[in-house]
């Protein structure tokens, strides 16, 4: 640096030197080395980054009074001093309050499609603000419904009598198509929402998708008609089953006027540049929605969820719910909405380049929840970019809905204090020939040397020797890119850009280069060495501090397959790959990780269908077979059981494109219920054929019984015939007596 406003420029920690005698050739170099070469501390211009608080008042806890008095964002005005290239980080802290008013205007499609929502909806009002009391006693809610253009080719126009009626088709009977209608102010009354909410039919529309951002940018700007509150929370509810037409979709009805964004609701309350005017731009309505402190929650149906997510992705402050078939499920979605940790982190979402003198870099810190109470910590970092002309700069960050902001005002500190002791036509400098400032003489033009004692054109060859190299570089006169004048280098000019230094050795272009660009495009070439920015290291700078490009869709680093090496993964698990190694056919976890995502797509169920994070993190294609077959030599076949104990068979392959398949076998084998009648018969059948071997047994034995009891009978009789026929003992039964006396009749 051959001046101090380019010392201060080269590093935060550099320090010049403006003490007239100094030891040391350069004047711009640390602190500790100016001070051993005898620089005195006085005589040395360091600026430092600074960062004060001017305004920090306690956050609130509660809504009480007067909403003016109420807190929400901590600190609320900040002057930071920056030097080039330095940064100062600060906390800011945003609190959603307990009892907050709350604005919540319902703005609803009304085409045929959603009959059945607006039949839920007549009896919505009293649950959503008994549910939303919860949370705050100041409630105010509103009402509004939209179609789309009612002109061609958006309406139907023939036969005649389907403009007064478009369900004349379908014999039944709509209101005429509309574009938009604002049907009831802000009020603290339910009952009147449910009143008029009873009074609303369902039109028709030609095409599929409506005019709903027409809608959304009239609910926003047209405050007085629709009743917002300045010093409230104000919730814009945009429920629709379809997609919706955007800006230069006008043309199709020879539409060419672009939307102005401003109000056009006539006496009865109807938008009037329907037919005239363009749908509006996403970048439309993200400017009203944050001009007028607006959070935007779409509720739309599962097949269009992927679409306003995207939106979601353009629009700070906006979530997306997925709205049942019949709107069942609405308030559930407005309470997660009014409560979603992202409700907060998106109001940072898009805050990065305010101006190209400052970056703005936001990293959560803590989170707080303590329902109805929701607390977000940020810890942000202002970085100096460059020194504008422009010495002081103020912007402001508001988050996105609230009414509380935070002022920052920086400085750019890159101007020595030394200059400002500037002696021109300095008698210092050869009898007024330069400017003596911060030490040093700045010659005018034509004049050379330290002292501007030297003039261009004159030539003393004793001098010539200042101009040659040191030994071993050719000695060559200002590195052969320069002329030798009163013993100084001039330096060539260079269509290939700047060459300065003592002896010309120092260039800007001169650096490693990675794939054509220089300094790979991501730092600053000085004088043979690039200068990275502050996201890039290596070398040539091609090599990423930043670790977020490693993040898996699971918010894995590398999917916890490696490791994140310059800003890419490098899988160290054998098998993966991909750009953050999300793909491993082979891993033991394949099967694993891929069951949630054939749970969620093919069967509607299990944790990610409930998380509505399928279709971020499950990028798989579903392809139904009736037989698991071998595709190749990375696929995995896997099974499991699922809730109903049913085992669920899967494939999981890559193509060579990289592209994920799931092959699903279209029936789970689930375990067969027992045949009641073949039970019941094999039983009687079985106590049966028991009864019947236990009769058989039982006879037998029994016969057998009887057998062995009558031999023994006939042994034993036998036995005692012989015994009457050789006992000499045995006496018979019979005795026979003689009576003498007789003498018989004779």
């Amino acid at each position: 640096a051959s001046t101090c406003k380019q010392c201060l420029a080269v590093h935060p920690s550099c320090a010049w030197c403006f003490q007239e005698v100094l030891a040391s050739s350069s004047r711009c170099d640390l602190k500790k080395n100016l001070m051993a070469s005898g620089c005195d501390p006085s005589s040395m211009e360091s600026p430092s980054s600074r960062l004060q608080v001017i305004e920090d008042r306690p956050l609130s806890n509660k809504a009480a009074g007067a909403t003016q008095d109420v807190t929400q964002i901590k600190p609320q005005n900040l002057h930071i001093t920056l030097r080039p290239d330095d940064a100062k980080r600060f906390t800011v802290k945003v609190r959603q309050v307990e009892d907050y008013p709350v604005d919540l205007y319902y703005l609803m499609d009304l085409s045929y499609s959603m009959n059945d929502d607006l039949f839920r909806l007549r009896t919505l009002g009293r649950g959503l603000a008994e549910a939303m009391n919860r949370t705050t006693s100041n409630l105010r809610m509103g009402f509004g419904a939209f179609v789309d253009k009612p002109l061609s080719p958006y309406m139907y126009i023939s036969p005649e009598a389907a403009v007064k009626n478009p369900c004349h088709s379908i014999n039944t009977t709509c209101l005429p198509q509309f574009g938009y209608k604002h049907v009831l102010t802000l009020t603290e009354e339910v009952s009147r929402f449910t009143e008029e909410v009873k009074k609303q039919m369902v039109s028709r529309n030609r095409d599929a998708p409506e005019g709903g951002f027409d809608a959304i940018i009239q609910a926003a700007v047209c405050k007085e008609q629709i009743g917002w509150r300045p010093g409230a929370s104000h919730l814009l509810i945009f429920t629709s089953d379809a997609k919706t037409h955007m800006a230069l979709d006008g043309r199709l009805a020879g539409i060419v006027q672009p939307n102005d964004g401003k109000c056009h609701l006539n006496s009865d309350n109807m938008y009037s540049m329907s037919t005239t005017m363009d749908y509006p731009s996403l970048a439309l309505i993200t400017e009203k929605m944050s001009e007028n402190n607006i959070n935007l929650i779409f509720a739309v149906t599962n097949p269009v969820v992927p679409l306003y997510q995207n939106y979601s992705e353009l629009i700070p402050g906006t979530t997306v719910g997925t709205l049942s078939n019949d709107s069942g499920n609405v308030i559930q979605l407005i309470l997660k909405a009014y409560f979603s940790v992202l409700f907060l982190l998106s109001l940072w979402k898009n805050v990065c380049l305010l101006f190209p003198s400052v970056w703005i870099s936001p990293f959560l810190s803590s989170l707080h929840v303590n329902l109805p109470v929701l607390q977000v910590s940020f810890s942000v970092e202002a970085r100096a970019r460059g020194c504008p002309k422009q010495k002081k700069k103020t912007f402001i960050i508001k988050p996105v809905g609230f009414k509380d902001s935070l002022s920052i005002t920086v400085t750019f500190e890159c101007d020595c204090k030394c200059q400002s002791r500037a002696q021109p036509n300095s008698p210092k400098c050869s009898n007024g020939n330069g400017t003596f400032e911060c030490g040093m003489c700045l010659c005018h033009p034509g004049r050379l040397g330290p002292h501007c004692e030297c003039a261009e054109g004159d030539y003393d060859p004793r001098e010539q020797d200042r101009c040659n190299g040191p030994e071993g570089s050719g000695g060559r006169v200002c590195s052969g890119r320069g002329d030798c004048v009163c013993g100084q280098c001039v330096c060539h000019s260079s269509d290939f850009g700047k060459v300065w230094g003592k002896l010309c050795e120092c260039d800007d272009f001169n650096c490693p280069r990675y794939k054509g660009e220089l300094c790979s495009g991501h730092g600053d070439c000085n004088c043979g060495f690039c200068q990275c920015a502050p996201d890039w290291q290596g070398e040539n700078c091609n090599c990423s501090r930043r670790t977020d490009t490693c993040m898996s869709n699971l918010g894995l680093l590398c999917s916890g397959r490696g490791q994140c090496v310059c800003g890419a993964c490098e899988c160290t698990q054998p098998g993966a790959y991909g750009a953050t190694c999300d793909k491993c056919p082979t891993c033991p976890d394949a099967c694993t990780m891929k069951k949630e995502c054939v749970e969620c797509k093919h069967f509607k169920r299990g944790k990610l269908h409930d998380d509505n994070t399928c279709s971020r993190i499950c990028k798989d294609e579903i392809v139904l077979v009736d037989e698991i077959v071998l595709h190749d030599t990375n696929a995995v076949n896997c099974s499991y059981k699922d809730e109903d104990d049913c085992v669920e068979h899967f494939q999981y392959y890559e193509d060579a494109s990289g592209k994920s398949i799931l092959f699903v076998v279209k029936e789970p084998d689930c375990p067969k219920g027992p045949d009641i009648l073949v039970v019941l018969l094999s039983v009687a059948g079985a106590i049966l054929f028991l009864g019947l071997a236990a009769l058989l047994i039982w006879k037998l034995l029994v016969t057998i019984h009887d057998r062995r009891e009558f031999a023994k009978f006939e042994e034993e009789r036998a036995q005692a015939k012989w015994d009457t026929g050789h006992n000499p003992l045995y006496k018979g039964a019979t005795s026979t007596f003689t009576n003498i006396t007789y003498r018989g009749k004779d």
